[in-house]
């Protein structure tokens, strides 16, 4: 459900990219033309029927939905009629697509003083207010494109998972975006390592379903299976960084029914910065998350509508991306660090030469030749002004913003040979007093990005929820959902509105909530 974004990469930004595919979860496969994949429920006891019911239409079974009498299917568009009429079926739906929600934008990270960098968001939900030692009682359970189990901040974590002869193993992640969502529910506080998560101790429990793989979408029978899978898991949190338009009855009834057992299920709501109701996050059952930035202001790509029920942290979120599959900008001048701002489609190089003016970069020019141009925003696109610097000669190129701020760019389907980032206005103009100076400039892998989307908002409700939730284990999973939804930081409209739903989630409020009121209220 997302792309990754990092300083200066990207990658399931709330927007990456994940599936499922065959086997247990099913493949991932568009239908022809001709025919349509639906999901059929059945009568108990007639999947046997159903089967042959399905092969006689000459159509075929592209997945048996785990824990429920219902399978998808793949049959000819004329051949539907005859099924809805068969007597052992309940109802039949589409079989909708499901996609990891994320977008990308410039970092926003703050280092942790002691050598442990703590994302903002961290602390925005009071996460560093309460202690995650009691989470060893609590499993939850991710849905998403997998894990990297070999991570420096990830590998000691108690994590279990299934094979899946579509999608893989469960501890690979071809798209990042499951990672990235891990990291911000458990990263691990190995001082000196990386970042840390809601709950960075190595006690809390982690359950992973993968169902997105390298094409970057799933059905919602693939969804239905996967929060069934996490329920026989026994996980107490469904985390969900993923999402579709419309709704589906199936997957609605496994969501149902896992709330009703117990399971607090936690999805995101959806970057597209409209009204619309994604779903899972849509059903009554589902905690629908928003996002909102480092000033706890609305993200403007956060879906609005009366379904939001908490806001979390979602925008230039640092957290683990697979090991060596992030970027990081490198800048350099005259001995001063400045911030480098991701060049989406730069090489991973690092350049050293005298700093020289570029003036817009909209000319060859010269005398730039061997050194790194310092090129203003405006007038052409980030792909021709970088291509300009490398036919001048330039051996580097910093393109600094024109209005306040910093920025990210992308060069597009232009392939360029030398390294290139951005810069903030502010630093833009410094390094414009330091001309003829050394620069370094460059792009190195990194095992950690920065991401944007509800796809990071939501992993931080699902850790709060565990995280609280582990100091008052008798509480149910309704009682739990009123206690955060009744302690979260009111923002915006006065009461529940349509972008921040009840609020901002907070742990420690939500604990002394219960801790002086009890679970029921």
């Amino acid at each position: 459900m997302a792309r990754q974004v990092t300083r200066a990469s990207k990658s399931l930004s709330i927007c990456l990219t994940a599936l499922i595919a065959a086997g247990v979860f099913g493949g991932a496969q568009a239908a022809t033309p001709d025919t349509t994949r639906v999901i059929v429920a059945f009568k108990p006891g007639a999947a046997a029927k159903m089967k042959s019911a399905v092969a006689a239409a000459k159509g075929s079974v592209k997945h048996e939905i785990f824990g429920m009498n219902a399978m998808a299917i793949e049959v000819p568009n004329v051949a539907l009629k005859g099924l809805e009429n068969n007597p052992n079926v309940e109802y039949i739906e589409e079989d909708v697509v499901r996609k990891p929600f994320a977008l990308t934008s410039p970092s926003t990270g703050t280092p942790y003083t002691l050598g442990q960098q703590v994302p903002y968001g961290i602390k925005q939900v009071q996460a560093d207010l309460l202690s995650d030692a009691n989470t060893g009682n609590r499993k939850v359970c991710i849905i998403d494109s997998g894990y990297d189990r070999n991570h420096e901040d990830l590998s000691a974590n108690s994590v279990t998972g299934e094979y899946d002869a579509g999608t893989g193993w469960w501890y690979t992640d071809e798209n990042h975006h499951g990672t990235h969502v891990a990291g911000t529910i458990a990263a691990v506080n190995n001082s000196g390592v990386g970042v840390v998560g809601v709950n960075s101790n190595k006690l809390l429990k982690l359950h992973i379903v993968k169902v997105f793989g390298a094409d970057g979408w799933a059905y919602s029978s693939t969804l239905a299976s996967a929060a069934n899978k996490c329920g026989a898991a026994g996980a107490n949190v469904i985390s969900m960084s993923l999402g579709g338009g419309r709704a589906s009855k199936t997957e609605q009834r496994a969501f149902d029914s896992l709330y009703s057992k117990g399971v607090l299920n936690v999805a995101a709501a959806g970057n597209d910065g409209n009204t619309v109701i994604s779903y899972p996050a849509g059903y009554s059952s589902v905690v629908m998350v928003g996002a909102v930035d480092e000033n706890k202001a609305w993200a403007t790509f956060s879906q609005y509508n009366s379904k939001v029920e908490l806001a979390g942290p979602g925008v230039g979120v640092l957290s683990t991306v697979p090991m060596g599959g992030g970027t990081e900008g490198v800048l350099t001048v005259g001995g001063v660090n400045y911030t480098a701002g991701s060049m989406e489609g730069s090489p991973v190089a690092t350049a050293t030469a005298a700093l020289a003016d570029f003036g817009l970069g909209d000319a060859i020019n010269t005398n730039v030749s061997g050194k790194v141009c310092l090129i203003q925003r405006g007038n052409i696109d980030f792909a021709v002004k970088v291509s300009n610097c490398e036919k001048s000669g330039g051996v580097g190129a910093i393109v600094y913003n024109n209005v306040a701020g910093s920025f990210g760019g992308t060069l597009g389907t232009t392939v360029t040979k030398i390294p290139s980032v951005t810069a903030s206005d502010t630093d833009g103009a410094a390094m414009k007093g330091q001309l003829g100076q050394s620069a370094t400039v460059g792009v190195k892998k990194t095992n950690y990005a920065y991401y944007d989307g509800t796809s990071m908002a939501t992993p931080h409700v699902s850790a709060v929820a565990a995280l609280v939730w582990s100091y008052f284990p008798t509480c149910t999973s309704a009682q739990m959902r009123a206690s955060l939804t009744k302690s979260a930081q009111d923002l915006g409209t006065a009461g529940r509105d349509t972008k921040y739903g009840y609020g901002l989630v907070q742990a420690k409020a939500a604990y002394d909530r219960i801790k002086a009121l009890g679970c029921g209220n």
